[in-house]
């Protein structure tokens, strides 16, 4: 099959590798219908996560058609079009019992980290992937849903939710401001909607992101590259500060920026990935009485997100802006790896 793979920092190729095989008898072959390039890909590309080594298969989102099942696998059959999570859980170990699944212990690609997928074994960027923990990884997807809105249930809707708007604390009445509107931050935006704030303030240094993230229901945008930023935010709340902030990005600048504008009594909720050490100036922020939220999703929304996508109370449709075929990918990581340029979301590649 062919599938994209990683060479080492800057490094990657579309070409020939053999065909995953079933290797435990809770495994599942899948056949990528549709797959798509995530920020985290990029941080990878750059160097950031060096766990991920030479040879590695990237991708840990995708929909797709089951082709072969392990003799334990029971409720999924061949045929069955799923939705592959970003992360693979056992469902048996300690964390998966307390829903933890980001820290699954079972030993696929390393006990205590449950995103494998394009990270420690091979991932969705491929023809075929070999999904382990099968019956606990894949989730059937009703006909009336498509691979487009299927495919953003991989990731970013139950990370911007879980890790965002459910660590965030998020309720009604609640000022929301959610830095950075990229894809994640846009999943945010748009499952923040769902616990009533009173409004969401989405800032970026790009003013088409921000007219972007209104659509996904941001009552308010503020350019982070504006010398006034602080105040404009601020003149949106009662003058306090966001009761929930959200960094969105992964860097130190948008992570200071969250405590710069939260509210005593606040939380900052930390989703970006960060591939330097931030500052935390806890001199002044230990009296603020503030909570600092971060993980790593552990898709354990992702059933109750997927009922809302089928019944459009999230419009996942909208994050896809550009389509391309699986073996375009090369360039499907060029525009997406110039979304300022071309005003990318999500890049949809279809078999």
């Amino acid at each position: 099959m062919k599938a994209l793979v990683y060479h080492g920092a800057g490094n990657k190729a579309w070409e020939e590798v053999p065909d995953p095989v079933i290797k435990n008898a809770t495994d599942a072959i899948v056949k990528i219908d549709a797959t798509t390039i995530c920020g985290t890909d990029l941080h990878i590309l750059k160097g950031d996560v060096p766990a991920v080594t030479d040879g590695r298969i990237l991708g840990h989102e995708g929909v797709g058609t089951i082709t072969e099942v392990g003799a334990a696998v029971e409720g999924l059959a061949v045929g069955d079009r799923v939705i592959i999570s970003c992360i693979s859980a056992c469902g048996h170990c300690g964390y998966c019992r307390k829903q933890l699944y980001s820290h699954c212990l079972a030993p696929e690609g390393e006990s205590g980290i449950g995103w494998i997928l394009g990270h420690l074994i091979d991932g969705t960027q491929a023809e075929y992937v070999r999904i382990p923990y099968a019956e606990t990884s894949l989730y059937k997807v009703p006909a009336t849903v498509t691979d487009a809105e299927a495919m953003l249930l991989s990731d970013i809707l139950p990370t911007g939710h879980e890790i965002g708007v459910q660590a965030g604390g998020v309720k009604a009445g609640d000022v929301v401001a959610v830095i950075g509107a990229g894809p994640v931050g846009l999943a945010t935006i748009a499952t923040a909607g769902l616990y009533g704030p009173s409004r969401v303030i989405s800032l970026d240094l790009d003013a088409n992101r921000i007219e972007q993230a209104k659509r996904f229901g941001a009552t308010d945008g503020v350019l982070s590259s504006d010398a006034d930023w602080r105040e404009q935010v601020m003149a949106l709340t009662d003058g306090l500060g966001v009761d929930v902030a959200i960094e969105a990005v992964g860097i130190p600048a948008t992570f200071a920026a969250a405590l710069d504008i939260v509210r005593p009594g606040g939380v900052v909720a930390n989703v970006g990935v960060h591939g330097k050490p931030v500052e935390l100036p806890i001199d002044r922020l230990w009296i603020a009485n503030i909570a600092i939220t971060m993980g790593l999703v552990n898709a354990n929304t992702t059933d109750t997100l997927l009922k809302l996508v089928e019944q459009h109370k999230v419009e996942a449709s909208l994050f896809v802006t550009h389509e391309f075929t699986l073996d375009e990918i090369e360039e499907a990581y060029d525009v997406f790896g110039r979304a300022a340029e071309t005003k990318a979301l999500k890049v949809l590649m279809t078999a």
